[in-house]
C-alpha cells in the first residue's frame, strides 16, 4: 500500500509539471503570472482605439497573489485535522507485564500541527495527535497518541498542491487492559492541499506508521486517513518598487543608492573616505597613512614585548616564545605527562593517569582499598524490575562511602547492566535508573555529586550467556570504575 501511495504521488507531480511547462499560457490557471509593469505590445495592424491607448498608458495593477495561491517560501503553516486511525493487528503497544489485545478496527482521531516552509517546495512540521479506540477482548476504553516531526516535499503549483511526507516520532497507547506504552514510529505518506483563500487551504493526508511488531521481527503498519484545514502565515505581497530619483547627498559623485557613506564625501567606488593602511584612522587624519597604527595619529608603536608574555625586551631571553618571569622563557614538561615542571613533583617520571592523584605528576598505583570497589560490585540488590535499592545493599554501599571519603581525589563511574530478557529500551532505561539510584544513595551519604557519573548499558555488555538462568543472573549487575 505504501509503495502504491508513493507511485501515485510521483505520477501526479510529473503530469502536472509537464502540463505547466508545455501547455498554453494561462491554461487552467497554471501559467506563471507576469509581475512586470511593461505595457503589452499591440501586434494588430489596425490603429489602436482610444480605449486601448488609455489601457496601455494606465499603470499596471500588481496582484497581491498569483491565481490559485501557489506555495511561497519563508512562511508558517498552522493546521488542525480530524480523521481515522487504523491500529495494526500486530502492534506491540502494551506494558510487558500485561497480555496483548487487538484494538478496534479503527478509531476517530484529532490533531494539530505547526510547520515552517523555508522554500516553496520544502518544509518541516511538528504534529500532535490523539485517537479513541477500544480493546477487542476486554472491550475496555483505550487511547492512542502520537508526537512526531516530519519533512514535507511539495509541488509548488496553484490550486492543488500534491506532497510527500516522511518523518519520525513516538506512537503510544493508554488502556486499562494493556497499560501504558509508546514506541518509536517512522511514518510516511502522500497528500494534497487545496487552496480556498489566500490564507486557508483544505488538506488531505494518507499515512503509514511503522512501529515494532509483536514478536520483534518486521514492522507493524498503522494507517491514518486525515482531513483538515491549514492556515498560512507570512505570505508576501508582490508590490512594485517605488520609483527612485537618483540623489547624491554628499556630492562626491557616488549616487546614494551605491554610496556606503551617503552623508560623508568619499572616493569611488564605495563613496567612503579612504584608509590606506586599514588602521581605523582615515588618511586625512593619519600622520602615517602607509603604516598602520593606533588612533589618534595612526602611526605604529614600537613593540617591546613581541611574544606578549609580560616580560619586555631586553629582559626577555626568549622574545619569540611566550614564557614566564623572570627570563620570559616557557616552563618545560620534561617527562611529557602534561604537568609542567614547576608544578610536577616528579619532573623526570611521567604521571600514571589512573584517576588517583593525577595532578601531582608522579607515577602511582591504585590502593588496594580502591581496587576492592572497582569492577563488578557484589552485594547491591534491587527490587525486581525496579530501581529501588534494597536494605541488604547497605554494607556494600557504606564501604563505598568510606573509601570515597578516605580518598577524596578519586571519582567513580557507576554503570548499570541487565540481562537480555524483555524489551531492549526498557532494559536500557532500567539500567540507567539503577545506576542513578546508587549515585543518589552515595550523594545522600555525603559524597559530592560531581565525583560520580552514571551510565546505563542495558543488556549490551553481557558477562555470561543470556540463554542460561545462571548467566542472566550474572549479567544483572552494578560496576564501579575509577575515572580521571
Amino acid at each position: 500500500m505504501s509503495k502504491a501511495l508513493v507511485t501515485c504521488f510521483v505520477n501526479v507531480v510529473a503530469c502536472t509539471l509537464c502540463a505547466s511547462a508545455w501547455g498554453e499560457p494561462g491554461a487552467n490557471g497554471s501559467a506563471a503570472v507576469s509581475l512586470s509593469a511593461t505595457p503589452a505590445t499591440n501586434t494588430s495592424s489596425e490603429p489602436a482605439t482610444s480605449s486601448s491607448a488609455a489601457t496601455a498608458d494606465a499603470p499596471q495593477v500588481f496582484q497581491a497573489y498569483e491565481p490559485g495561491y501557489p506555495p511561497e517560501g519563508n512562511v508558517l503553516e498552522l493546521g488542525v485535522w480530524g480523521g481515522a486511525l487504523f491500529p495494526s493487528k500486530r502492534h506491540n503497544l502494551r506494558s510487558e507485564s500485561l497480555p496483548r489485545e487487538r484494538y478496534n478496527r479503527f478509531g476517530p482521531e484529532i490533531g494539530a500541527r505547526l510547520g515552517y516552509y523555508p522554500l516553496s517546495f520544502l518544509g518541516v512540521e511538528g504534529e500532535a495527535m490523539g485517537a479513541l479506540s477500544k480493546t477487542k477482548t476486554s472491550s475496555t476504553g483505550a487511547g492512542l497518541y502520537a508526537l512526531r516531526g516530519q519533512l514535507v516535499v511539495q509541488a509548488p503549483l496553484p490550486y492543488a498542491v500534491p506532497f510527500l511526507v516522511g518523518g519520525v516520532g513516538r506512537l503510544g497507547s493508554i488502556s486499562e487492559a494493556m497499560g501504558k506504552d509508546s514506541d518509536v514510529a517512522w511514518h510516511f505518506g502522500v497528500g494534497a492541499k487545496f487552496a480556498l483563500t489566500q490564507t486557508l487551504s483544505l488538506r488531505v493526508d494518507g499515512r503509514d506508521n511503522l512501529t515494532a511488531k509483536l514478536g520483534g521481527k518486521g514492522q507493524a503498519h498503522t494507517f491514518e486517513a486525515m482531513l483538515g484545514l491549514t492556515a498560512v502565515i507570512g505570505r508576501t505581497r508582490r508590490e512594485p518598487p517605488p520609483p527612485q530619483i537618483p540623489t547624491d547627498t554628499d556630492h562626491d559623485g557616488v549616487m546614494d543608492r551605491k554610496d556606503q557613506c551617503p552623508s560623508e564625501p568619499g572616493a569611488q567606488p564605495t563613496g567612503c573616505p579612504t584608509d590606506s593602511d586599514a588602521d581605523g584612522v582615515l588618511d586625512r587624519d593619519d600622520y602615517c597613512p602607509k603604516e598602520a597604527g593606533p588612533a589618534p595619529k595612526g602611526c605604529p608603536i614600537i613593540d617591546t614585548d613581541p611574544d606578549k608574555d609580560g616580560v619586555p625586551l631586553p629582559c626577555d631571553a626568549c622574545p619569540e616564545e611566550p614564557g614566564v618571569k623572570p627570563d620570559g622563557c616557557a616552563v618545560k614538561d620534561s617527562d611529557s605527562d602534561g604537568i609542567f615542571d614547576d608544578k610536577d613533583k616528579c619532573p623526570k617520571e611521567p604521571e600514571t593517569k589512573n584517576g588517583f592523584e593525577d595532578d601531582d605528576g608522579c607515577p602511582d598505583k591504585l590502593p588496594e582499598k580502591i581496587k576492592k570497589f572497582t569492577g563488578v560490585i557484589q552485594g547491591i540488590f534491587f527490587d525486581q524490575g525496579k530501581a529501588t535499592v534494597r536494605k541488604q545493599s547497605t554494607p556494600t554501599l557504606d564501604g563505598t562511602v568510606n573509601v570515597l571519603k578516605e580518598f577524596p581525589t578519586i571519582s567513580l563511574e557507576i554503570s548499570g547492566h541487565t540481562s537480555s530478557e524483555g524489551d531492549a529500551a526498557f532494559n536500557q532505561k532500567l539500567s540507567q535508573d539503577r545506576a542513578d539510584a546508587v549515585k543518589q544513595w552515595l550523594v545522600d551519604k555525603g559524597i559530592a555529586p560531581e565525583r560520580l557519573r552514571t551510565r546505563g548499558a542495558g543488556s549490551d555488555e553481557p558477562l555470561a550467556n543470556n540463554k542460561t538462568a545462571a548467566g542472566r543472573v550474572k549479567n544483572r549487575r552494578i560496576e564501579f570504575k575509577v575515572v580521571q
